[in-house]
């Protein structure tokens, strides 16, 4: 139960739902009480010839009519128990939830790289649900049984304390099988979580990378590979309910027990005359009946009890995952735009490549810096550390003369637009795609944002034209046609500083050379850094850096790298030559 106590804050936050529950299912066992009492009133009447027979029957109708208002009250308080538990659990889960997102919002670009998309979601979903099957049912439950079961035994206790002992004898039983069985319960469910996890990760993956299996005609490996996880999941949830199982019949078995206990005990004391009446055996055979629900309901709550422990343990290994990015700073913070770097190295830590090494340059407001280099020369990494996706360990990498750090993280990364390298685009229409930039921006700006962008004339001639809904991952769009969407939604936040990674790589050169030159007027005002692969993307720009294995091999103006020998100038007219052919 350990790990189950990071639930009690979200009880202590429904308190009232709790307290109001706990007290209604006191309340309502004691109507439920009646009912044995009353049967074993109505036999010891029957059992009494001297009474006429107008007032037997007149005492049984009133027992009846009796049975009959006190079972509709305790149905009646049953349900309100329900209305305030279950629902009590619902805003838990809806709760924890929002908690898990919110954590999975928080944490950095390296948590994401060591863990996978199916693992996350399995957690946020499965995991939580079982989560909520205890804050909801399993404690619903638990506090019924141990109510009923006070209720009841006192109850029992006073009408003949001998029967009773010898009525309750196979629970000592019951309570050591519970928690052996439980334990593996426990042991059980957490294999079949983890496996759970290794099969909606593989079947993210296919979906994401459906294209690519059809396109090598691996559909029959695929789905051999996900036939032998699924096997094994069956297994496993195999193995579970095997275990799961033993808990019923072993339940009504003991009830089963307790009850011929109570019969024969029960004859043996009535005939010597320790009870009363025979209506005494009925009455407990009733109570023992009463108590066989809550007996047989404690292993399918250990069962949950248990299964929500390793889900919570699951839950609770990323929300005490401390995000390696702080926002230490609350304060707002206006920036203008100028960027600086000064003797920045940077290693990555999943792979240990340094990236960046003693990597120097400063970019005032209004200025352009394109970015040149062959792949992985840490061009990407550069952007990186400038939203702050990843912190610098040596040099500092400063906004408006001040180190990064210190400045509001959230301030920071609203004051930039950012195209990424590959162009996320969301399941939703074109227009919420590039609204993403600004929520509330006007269709007039979403088109002008789309003009800019050169994809306009793309978009009007689809059917629903800027309602369009794309794919997952925008695969209704041609490549170069989520490019442009991507530097849409970043022209229309209108940010002081603008971060494209080479983000014109699927657009043919006409094109690009619209786009360059609508951001040529766009990023007039802003700091802006390209990284590309082309020279004509950085020509104009007022700085340009050449980097190689993370270092600074070149550094000025176009007019200047073009007059030196370097990697820019055979670049620059290999891909002159390149275009004279075309």
């Amino acid at each position: 139960m350990k790990e189950l106590q990071y639930l009690n804050k979200y009880f202590i936050k429904y308190k009232y739902h709790f307290l109001i529950g706990v007290i209604i299912t006191i309340v309502a066992q004691f109507f439920t009480l009646y009912t044995p009492k009353l049967v074993g009133d109505s036999i010891k009447i029957l059992d009494h010839s001297q009474l006429a027979p107008e007032v037997i029957k007149s005492k049984l109708i009133h027992n009846i009519v009796m049975i009959l208002v006190t079972t509709l009250v305790a149905g009646f308080l049953t349900f309100l128990m329900r209305q305030t538990l279950i629902v009590m659990s619902r805003h838990i889960e809806f709760d924890l939830k929002n908690e898990v997102f919110q954590q999975y919002e928080r944490l950095t670009q390296n948590f994401y790289k060591q863990n996978r998309t199916g693992d996350l979601m399995n957690r946020i979903s499965e995991d939580v649900g079982r989560v909520r099957q205890y804050v909801g049912p399993a404690v619903m439950y638990s506090i019924n049984t141990i109510i009923r079961f006070a209720v009841v035994t006192v109850q029992m206790y006073i009408v003949s304390p001998k029967l009773t002992l010898y009525s309750l004898l196979p629970l000592p039983i019951l309570a050591y099988s519970i928690f052996k069985i439980s334990s593996e319960i426990n042991k059980r469910s957490t294999a079949y979580q983890q496996n759970l996890s290794k099969l909606s990760t593989f079947t993210q993956e296919m979906f994401s990378g459906i294209r690519v299996i059809k396109a090598y005609a691996l559909e029959g490996q695929k789905q051999d590979d996900f036939a032998q996880l699924s096997k094994e999941s069956k297994t496993k949830n195999l193995d579970l309910a095997k275990v799961q199982s033993l808990f019923g019949p072993f339940m009504i078995l003991l009830i089963g027990i307790s009850n011929l206990v109570v019969i024969y005990v029960g004859g043996m004391m009535y005939i010597n005359g320790s009870i009363p009446d025979i209506g005494v055996i009925a009455q407990f055979i009733l109570y023992i009946n009463m108590l066989t629900w809550p007996v047989a309901s404690l292993g399918w709550v250990s069962s949950m009890v248990q299964e929500a422990e390793a889900s919570q343990k699951r839950i609770n290994e990323f929300l005490k995952v401390v995000p390696e990015i702080q926002n230490t700073v609350k304060e707002r913070t206006d920036i203008n735009g100028k960027i600086s770097f000064e003797n920045v190295s940077f290693t990555y830590q999943d792979t240990n490549i340094e990236a960046l090494k003693n990597i120097s340059f400063t970019l005032n407001k209004g200025e352009t810096l394109a970015i040149l280099g062959k792949t992985g020369s840490g061009k990407s990494t550069v952007l990186s550390l400038i939203s702050r996706l990843y912190d610098v360990e040596n040099g500092q990498v400063k906004i408006d003369a001040q180190n990064i750090k210190n400045l509001n993280l959230y301030d920071v990364r609203d004051h930039i637009g950012f195209v990424p390298q590959d162009a996320f685009l969301f399941s939703d229409s074109i227009k919420n795609n590039i609204k993403f930039g600004k929520e509330d921006a006007s269709d007039e700006e979403v088109i002008d944002a789309a003009k800019k962008a050169v994809v306009h004339k793309n978009i009007v001639k689809f059917k629903n034209q800027y309602d369009t809904v794309l794919g997952e991952r925008g695969i209704t769009l041609s490549g170069g046609q989520k490019q442009r969407v991507s530097i849409a939604r970043a022209m229309i936040k209108n940010a002081p500083i603008l971060l494209l990674d080479d983000c014109l790589s699927a657009v043919d050169t006409e094109t690009e050379e619209a786009i360059l030159n609508n951001l040529t007027e766009f990023c007039k005002d802003k700091t802006t850094i390209i990284v590309s692969h082309r020279v004509s993307s950085a020509k104009n720009a007022d700085q340009i850096i050449i980097l190689e294995d993370g270092k600074i091999i070149q550094q000025g103006s176009h007019n200047q790298l073009v007059n030196i020998e370097g990697y820019y100038k055979e670049l620059y007219f290999k891909q002159l030559s390149e275009k004279e052919l075309q």
